[in-house]
């Protein structure tokens, strides 16, 4: 990929992070996971963090920021989640992108969760508190975990169909210009 192509491609994924984010959508139900692990494999490690967490940051500019700690926490999961993809999806396979996408919505939902408990006074500091606040959490991570899967099969794909029809144009025109 060019740089041109390079840069073009971080800009709309941090621009579809932010309108995943503004745009109505059911609770949890964006890009942000996927346009990581999209931004991990096309892009690389260093990406794969910034992508998303600026994305996050221009949405809470205009949704509003909240409890430092547990923004820090979802930001810092996400941050992971970037750095484990882009190592994790070299080889681009439906069952891999299917599974890291998984593991990725998993690992987030828990550790948002634990610092929801942590750090609210919504639920006691028990185990009995954790699993209320895990339990509680469940219907935001069935949407993650339905958006995440969404979006990421949609992006790849539609990135690895741009890719063909590119690569498909650029043959027919160096077939033209050898018969000419």
């Amino acid at each position: 990929m060019t740089t041109g192509g390079k840069v073009a491609l971080a800009a709309g994924l941090v621009g579809l992070g932010v309108a995943g984010r503004l745009l109505p959508h059911a609770w949890n139900f964006t890009p942000i996971i996927a346009i990581t692990l999209v931004a991990g494999h096309y892009l690389g490690k260093k990406f794969s963090v910034w992508i998303p967490l600026a994305a996050m940051l221009v949405g809470d500019f205009w949704l509003g920021f909240y409890e430092a700690k547990l923004m820090l926490v979802v930001y810092l999961s996400l941050a992971f989640v970037g750095l484990v993809s882009s190592y994790s999806i070299k080889h681009l396979r439906a069952t891999r992108v299917l599974a890291v996408s998984t593991i990725s919505s998993s690992i987030f939902f828990l550790s948002t969760n634990l610092a929801v408990w942590q750090f609210s006074a919504w639920y006691p500091k028990t185990l009995a508190g954790l699993t209320e606040c895990y339990m509680a959490g469940l219907p935001f991570f069935r949407n993650a975990l339905f958006g995440d899967v969404i979006y990421t099969t949609s992006l790849f794909l539609a990135i690895e169909l741009g890719f063909y029809l590119f690569a498909l144009r650029s043959t027919a025109e160096k077939q033209a210009k050898a018969t000419v």
